[in-house]
């Protein structure tokens, strides 16, 4: 995509990327230069050509056109900027004035970008990067065989850095999708997308590494690939040599903006469940452990540097520096020095791997967590907590539980009082609202920072809010008469989405 670089590690630099594209992996290991091939595969599906070099042509046919092209464009809008009078130490004292602030009307320009996508049902949905659909107002997507539609965006994640969008189709190509827990280091991969406005384009390598972190989001477990991807692969689809969707390109590694260095695609296995979550209830279902620890070997590095040996028995996993009280560690017994090396049946050796794991389940689900405590293996079963250390589902946001009707600002009452968005509570009852001092006629302007230019911007500060810690709404608002308000709501006595337990 052409609107997104990341600065990582000094000169290194992280590039967003933009291509939708999806499909799951059933796994295909490669070994000698060929790659197994399913028994019930038909003749005509050749993975491995006779000179024995793996053979691609299907895998690459078979996902173009399910890979989309996703123009972005944000409309120009009026803000209001507070800033600092440049006379005012000079002048603000003597002659009265005080302040040393005036606000200023700012008119932003209208933006274009682009990314990728990839369409994973026959009826329309589309997974991308959150990156790529951030903040847009309209979405045109454009198929491979030139048809083009209107996209809604159904859901976001910021953590993950994915984002559910739909078109009004029928019958429309779509990738099947893998099991990325089966990729193996050295297998073919392909990375589809649309680099630089270069649509339906194909490029491939080999899987260079896995369960990569890199900073870059707060949850992420990252394929690496030298399969070559560019400004616009964001979103697009990262196959296997059968042509399932194993990953979504998100990120490039590189010292000079474009491929030079690594790609990395979010995995199949996280993007499951966000898609389910966002399909089902508009939002992530975030489940923790309740820990804060690093990879052993960091912590063994650093207690080195500090002339202390460490031997705790085993050489990798998830060292535990902290738990959280009234969180599935506490629970379970987890204490500062144990060492995380397992979850279910998958061997855990660095903590971008227990991220991942964790990304599959719910608030509610009970996982097996086996751990080194003085240089034994224990297993227990933890039931997993959300971030507030309850079990509950949070689905759309219930605005019945605020007691009011918004609706964004008129034009005219944005002319008379200078506002460039807002919105009104046009009607209230008894609820949240009333309760912290609101009124009606009230302007909502920002929630939790957040600028409020329509409904959905308040249940999304909601819904972000549900999955703090702190879940507290910080509200600024404006009277008709143009007098500011500071509200404050607190969402821990009870839940303003609708939830049921597990």
């Amino acid at each position: 995509m052409n609107k997104s670089t990341k600065k990582i590690m000094g000169l290194t630099l992280l590039v967003s990327i933009g291509a939708f594209c999806m499909s799951m992996e059933k796994g295909c290991s490669t070994e000698t230069g060929t790659a197994t091939q399913p028994a019930n595969t038909t003749a005509a599906i050749q993975i491995a050509a006779p000179s024995g070099m793996v053979d691609l042509t299907y895998a690459a046919e078979s996902t173009v056109n399910a890979v989309v092209y996703i123009k972005v464009t944000t409309n120009s809008k009026t803000r209001v900027e507070t800033v600092r009078d440049p006379f005012a130490d000079f002048f603000g004292d003597f002659f009265g004035f005080g302040g040393g602030t005036q606000q200023r009307q700012i008119q932003t320009p209208k933006r274009e970008a682009s990314g990728s996508g990839v369409i994973i049902s026959s009826d329309g949905y589309i997974v991308t990067n959150n990156h790529v659909v951030a903040g847009a107002d309209v979405l045109d997507v454009k198929l491979n065989d030139h048809r083009e539609f209107k996209a809604r965006i159904i859901g976001t994640d910021e953590k993950t850095d994915l984002a559910l969008i739909k078109i009004e189709g029928k019958d429309l190509p779509t990738v099947p999708i893998g099991n990325s827990d089966e990729l193996k280091l050295g297998q073919w991969v392909l990375a589809v997308g649309n680099p630089f406005n270069l649509t339906s384009t194909v490029t491939a390598g080999i899987v260079s590494a896995k369960a990569r972190s890199l900073g870059a989001n707060s949850i992420e477990s990252f394929i690496q690939t030298d399969a070559a991807i560019n400004a616009g692969n964001s979103g697009g689809a990262l196959v296997n040599e059968r042509g399932e969707l194993v990953g979504i390109n998100a990120m490039l590694y590189s010292q000079t903006g474009s491929y030079s260095g690594y790609g990395f695609a979010i995995p199949t296995t996280i993007m499951n469940k966000v898609v389910a979550d966002l399909k089902e209830y508009g939002v992530v279902q975030r489940a923790t452990l309740g820990i804060a620890g690093s990879d052993l070997e960091v912590y063994v590095d650093m207690e080195r540097r500090k002339g202390n040996e460490v031997d705790l028995g085993v050489n990798s996993g998830v060292y535990i520096a902290e738990t959280e009280d009234n969180m599935a560690a506490a629970e379970m017994g987890l204490k500062k020095g144990d060492v995380i090396v397992g979850v279910n049946d998958k061997a855990i050796s660095k903590m971008s791997e227990l991220m991942e794991e964790l990304a599959k389940h719910r608030p509610g689900d009970k996982v097996q967590i086996t751990y080194v405590r003085d240089k034994k293996k224990v297993t227990k079963t933890a039931t997993l907590r959300n971030a507030e250390g309850n079990t509950k589902i949070i689905e759309s946001v219930d605005l019945d539980l605020f007691g009011a009707a918004l609706t964004p600002v008129t034009d005219r009452m944005k002319a008379e009082l200078n506002l460039p968005y807002g919105l009104v509570i046009s009607g209230l009852k008894s609820g949240k609202l009333q309760d912290a001092g609101a009124f009606k006629g009230l302007i909502i302007l920002q929630v939790n920072d957040r600028p409020m230019r329509s409904v959905e911007d308040f249940e999304d500060a909601v819904k972000v809010a549900n999955q703090s810690a702190d879940r507290t709404l910080w509200i600024k608002a404006i009277t008709p008469s143009g007098s500011k308000r500071s509200l404050v709501i607190e969402l821990s006595d009870s839940n303003p989405a609708k939830g049921k337990k597990k």
